[in-house]
Parts: structure tokens; sequence; C-alpha cells
């Protein structure tokens, strides 16, 4: 899908939760879906290993996330009552002036994924935004999402929430599907090469 109709296409409650234009600018931030098949991983990678791959290809995700992000860091440790929890990826927006956490899912989009975002939203506005910072943005990055699940999910969160899905593997136009060999066909004439 085209940059056009990805931007500002992930399921939010910023109108509800951010003051205008501020919202607008946070909507605008966002896109759905993030197209991540630069990593090179296929469609069943774990939380982790898509985590690594996000930070060993760090200029290409910054690309895809657009401008203004600013890369702050991975399983970035926070201590709340005591316990120690970490978020997957943190950003800072420049021309939000906020932190964007950023929390990956492997599977689908589930309503409780919002608790532990919302969650971690709070903890960084107490403990890492400055005043003059913007309320901390959440961007929950999920392989699949129902868009009423999610828009039923975060329509009562008081803090600001995106959800949006990935792509680890960019699907072919159907035409260009039917014209390449498919992997049995590679696999015949690998081994029919290897017999001469």
């Amino acid at each position: 899908m085209r940059l056009r109709e990805r931007t500002g296409n992930a399921v939010s409650n910023f109108a509800m939760q951010l003051p205008r234009p501020h919202s607008d600018l946070a909507r605008e931030s966002l896109k759905d879906p993030y197209r991540l098949d630069f990593l090179g991983l296929g469609e069943d990678a774990e939380e982790r290993a898509i985590e690594s791959a996000i930070v060993q290809h760090i200029t290409q995700f910054l690309i895809e996330l657009g401008a203004g992000f600013a890369y702050v860091g991975r399983q970035v440790h926070i201590e709340v009552g005591g316990d120690d929890f970490f978020i997957d990826l943190l950003f800072y927006h420049l021309k939000l002036r906020c932190y964007v956490v950023v929390e990956l899912k492997a599977g689908d989009f589930k309503p409780e994924h919002t608790g532990q975002l919302n969650f971690y939203l709070s903890a960084v506005d107490s403990q890492m935004k400055a005043e003059q910072d913007n309320p901390t943005i959440g961007l929950l990055l999920c392989k699949s999402q129902n868009r009423v699940v999610a828009e039923y999910a975060l329509r009562d969160s008081n803090k600001p929430i995106g959800g949006a899905e990935y792509q680890l593997v960019e699907a072919l136009p159907a035409e260009l599907q039917t014209s390449l060999p498919s992997i049995e066909q590679i696999e015949r004439e690998l081994g029919s090469g290897e017999d001469a």
C-alpha cells in the first residue's frame, strides 16, 4: 500500500485525548499498516526477533515511522513500586514534543494490550516527561488487528494510544504471483542441477 494511503490510517483515540491541533498532528504521524519487509523476517517471527531486527535496521525503521521520530532506546527500564518493567521501543517525536512508546505484539490485537501500554504511558509521563513535553503517546504494533475491536478498546482509554498492523513480508500483486515459480519448482530445478 502506498504511503499516502497508510498515513493517518491507524486506529487511535487522539481526537478524544489530545487537544487540537496536537491530536491532528499525532494522527497524521501514525500509519497503518507499517511495512517492515526490510527486516528480512518471515510472518511467524517472534516479538524479540522483530525488536532486534528493528534496532539493527533503525535507520530504515525511522524512515518508515516518518519525519520527526528520534530513537531513545530498546527494552527501556522503568521501575514502578519496586517492580521492573521494560518498554519494547521508546522514541521521542520532535514536532509533537513528546515521547512515543512502541509496544510490539507478534499476534493479533487484544484489548488487554491497551492496558499494558496505558501503564507504560503513565510511567513515562511520571518518570521521564519534562514539564515542557506533551503527554506521551502509545503505538501498539500488532501482526493483525480487527479495527472494530481496536476502536472499542481505545474508546475509553484515558491515554493517547494508536493501534496499527505491521507487515513483515510485502504481498506481491496477484498478476505477479502467478508468473513466479513456486518453491517446489525451484527446488526441483535445483535438485536436477545437482544430479548433473
